[in-house]
């Protein structure tokens, strides 16, 4: 099955790899709001500053937020680019299984 997207292999393995974890998701939620600094997200997690700094670099890494440098903040904001490309994949997915079942009903409609 093949899909046609702008996003690499690699780039779409990291990107759902990211949004495995129920943090990470909720981190990307967040920072889909509003820009974010990192230690005011972290204060909303009962985990250490560390770990929500690791779920952070792995949105990070995979695109999906964008981490900046102001001051002494470290400000994060999701990046509406990458998730628009991860979307379009997910859509091109779903259209290759609603052809799938309409094949399929197609072909129950006329069996005797």
């Amino acid at each position: 099955m093949v899909v046609d997207s702008e996003l690499s292999e690699i780039a779409v393995d990291r990107i759902f790899r990211a949004l495995a974890d129920s943090t990470r998701r909720d981190i990307l939620r967040r920072s889909s709001i509003e820009e974010l600094n990192v230690s005011d997200l972290a204060a909303q997690y009962r985990m250490s500053f560390a770990a929500v700094q690791k779920h952070v670099a792995v949105l990070e890494a995979a695109e999906l937020v964008i981490k900046r440098v102001q001051g002494r903040e470290r400000l994060v904001r999701a990046d509406p680019k990458t998730i628009a490309k991860a979307e379009t994949l997910l859509k091109q997915y779903q259209q290759i299984w609603r052809d799938r079942i309409d094949r399929l009903d197609n072909l129950l409609a006329t069996d005797p």
